[in-house]
C-alpha cells in the first residue's frame, strides 16, 4: 500500500551528519535523507551513479579538477567511478539521496555509515 512521506518529519527525527536514513524503496533503491555539516570523506562508487538532491542549504560537490556548488532544489548525478566529496561549508545542508540497496555511502562496506531505515 502506497503511503504519504514527509522528508521534513523524517529529517527532523534525529540530528546526525552524515548518517542517512532510508526513507522509502522502490525496485531495487533506496530514498535516503541525509543531513550534512562539514567535510565528508573522497571516495568513489565503482558499480553505481549517486544522486544528491539539496533540500536546504547549500552542498559543494567536489571533484579533483573542479568544485560544483548546488542550492536547494538542485541536484547532481555523480557518475560511478568518479572520485569526488561533499561538503557542506556555509552550515548543515539536507539532502535526498536515491541509491542502489545497501550501497555504502563510502563507496567501501568497511568504512561505511550503515543507513538506517526510519
Amino acid at each position: 500500500m502506497a503511503s504519504r512521506i514527509n522528508l521534513n518529519e523524517k529529517l527532523d527525527s534525529f540530528s546526525e551528519h552524515w548518517a542517512p536514513r532510508i526513507v522509502a524503496r522502490y525496485n531495487d533503491n533506496e530514498v535516503r535523507v541525509v543531513r550534512v555539516l562539514g567535510e565528508f570523506v573522497w571516495h568513489k562508487h565503482d558499480e553505481t551513479d549517486e544522486l544528491f538532491l539539496v533540500l536546504e542549504g547549500e552542498l559543494d560537490m567536489e571533484f579533483r579538477d573542479r568544485t560544483v556548488c548546488l542550492l536547494p532544489g538542485e541536484l547532481i548525478v555523480v557518475p560511478r567511478g568518479t572520485e569526488h566529496r561533499p561538503v557542506a561549508r556555509r552550515g548543515e545542508a539536507k539532502l535526498l539521496l536515491i541509491d542502489p540497496t545497501n550501497t555504502p555511502n563510502t563507496g567501501n562496506q568497511e568504512t561505511a555509515t550503515r543507513a538506517v531505515e526510519i
